[in-house]
């Protein structure tokens, strides 16, 4: 049996737990992270809830003073705990304002949610096949200071995600309103040549994710330059290659665009470098 945590009340995943008032479920009104579980431990979690408390604030909800990053992570283990989760699994770890109001609030007061899933894989694995993706040309994404954080308002991924299936390719890049390629439907993007790894800087209005950055960092700890700056449609027909970071998957390489294809000698190699960094950060 699964188990989720409802603002402190732990209950059996199956119980009810979304209200009626719920501002969530009505305006979309909350934030989220997604947390990687490996080895039935949490990784990466104060870089998580450090971007989970800038988005808070970034939406004027008030934490309690409790609110850390020992007491989620406290409440992610008990859950794990009692799911007998043991390997791999994934959390989301969700803010949302407390009911009342209308598109107004009544009041700022931030409730939490928590849930915990298996995943039948622990260690990353990248994946066999690549993926095929082209670029998303219905609705761009505008920044703006909420652009950073994983908002509830994701209507604009959720489409591209629909028209990638019905078009029978397997992810959209979403361009911003300059027309340059930010992110996927739901990971940064990475794009490779001779050998440098380049990806959109966050003042291009991409998510900041917490692999993204981490990726950066093992790139540079293993002599593997990466530049951030802006990534035009024409540079994905130059590339070497195209994969995509998000705290869930890892690592996942692009096959094709259109009629170009890829290869994933480094994806491969950030793969092995990723693991490797938390066999040991576990031990």
């Amino acid at each position: 049996m699964l188990y989720i945590n409802n603002n402190g009340k732990v209950l059996p995943r199956e119980a009810p737990q979304i209200s009626a008032g719920s501002r969530s479920n009505l305006y979309g009104d909350g934030i989220f992270e997604s947390v990687r579980i490996y080895n039935g431990k949490p990784i990466h979690l104060h870089a998580h809830v450090t971007r989970l408390l800038k988005g808070a604030e970034a939406l004027c909800l008030e934490l309690p003073s409790f609110f850390t990053t020992e007491y989620v992570e406290s409440k992610i283990v008990e859950l794990i705990t009692l799911s007998k989760i043991t390997m791999g699994g994934r959390c989301r770890l969700s803010l949302e304002r407390a009911e009342g109001g209308l598109y107004k609030p009544e009041r700022n007061d931030a409730v939490y949610f928590i849930e915990i899933t298996p995943i039948e894989i622990n260690e990353f694995e990248l994946n066999y096949k690549g993926l095929e993706v082209d670029i998303y040309k219905e609705i761009k994404l505008t920044k703006s200071f909420l652009s950073p954080f994983k908002t509830k308002n994701c209507l604009v991924k959720v489409m591209a995600a629909i028209h990638a299936s019905q078009q029978g390719i397997d992810d959209y890049i979403l361009q911003n309103d300059n027309g340059n390629l930010i992110e996927s439907s739901n990971s940064n993007l990475f794009v490779v040549s001779n050998g440098v790894l380049y990806t959109p800087g966050l003042e291009e209005g991409c998510i900041a994710g917490t692999m993204r950055m981490m990726i950066i960092n093992l790139a540079l700890q293993n002599n593997i330059r990466v530049y951030e700056c802006a990534i035009l449609p024409h540079n994905m027909l130059s590339a070497d290659e195209v994969f995509f970071t998000n705290a869930i998957s890892g690592i996942r390489w692009v096959g094709g665009y259109r009629t170009k294809r890829y290869m994933n000698t480094i994806s491969r190699r950030l793969v092995m470098l990723l693991n490797s960094y938390w066999a040991k950060e576990l031990m």
